[in-house]
């Protein structure tokens, strides 16, 4: 029964900064409940909020015990599937979340390290999702908002706690739908796009063990 299979966590975002959509939430919402390579795929809301957006994530942790976990988070501007590499134990907004906190300069974790990989093999993924006809590629930021706040806390749950056993996670930024776009001179993507490119992202992660090796990194 799909109730019994092992589970794939799927995290998506709340709208902020003045959006009406955002597109992490759409993207884990289409995909709650596939069964991909054995595994079912929970899609889970999360706040955009410092703090809360944790409270959040523990919670599900605790409720699933996850064999993968994947969140997503909208990174307007980019112009295509991004894979992030790293989080970093700092949260500094240049905005406020949804709740008005703009915190500078603190630490996620206090006494965490300064920064956590992910575990997902993240060059086979972008390797796997362009051979498949979709924009990706790998990213060395995700910034210093609410979506690493969550990657991180992520990564330190993972590398801390027992119970998660051999749980692998990370982190992945998508681009503004066109609904979002129009008007504006900012690249985007069709949110149908989005999902498929999503699909082959998972399916990748499950089939993957160790990753590929093939430069990704950028001059700046």
């Amino acid at each position: 029964m799909t109730s019994r299979l092992p589970r794939v966590l799927l995290t998506g975002f709340e709208p902020f900064g003045g959006e009406s959509v955002n597109p992490s939430w759409e993207i884990a919402r289409a995909l709650d409940g596939w069964e991909c390579e054995g595994h079912v795929v929970r899609a889970v809301r999360l706040s955009c909020v410092f703090g809360e957006a944790l409270r959040e994530l523990d919670a599900v942790l605790e409720r699933h015990t996850p064999a993968l976990v994947v969140c997503l988070g909208q990174a307007g501007g980019r112009p295509e599937i991004s894979i992030e590499r790293v989080a970093i134990n700092v949260d500094d907004a240049r905005i406020p979340d949804n709740q008005g906190r703009q915190p500078v300069d603190d630490a996620i974790e206090a006494d965490g390290p300064a920064a956590y990989f992910s575990t997902l093999p993240i060059k086979a993924l972008a390797r796997d999702a362009r051979a498949a006809g979709f924009a990706a590629s790998v990213s060395n930021t995700a910034g210093t908002f609410v979506c690493n706040h969550v990657f991180y806390a992520l990564m330190h749950r993972l590398a801390t706690r027992p119970v998660l056993g051999r749980a692998r996670g990370g982190f992945v930024h998508v681009p503004y739908t066109p609904e979002q776009a129009a008007g504006r001179d900012v690249p985007c993507m069709p949110l149908a796009t989005q999902v498929e490119a999503v699909r082959v992202l998972l399916r990748s992660a499950l089939r993957t063990g160790d990753d590929i090796r093939e430069s990704a990194g950028r001059e700046h």
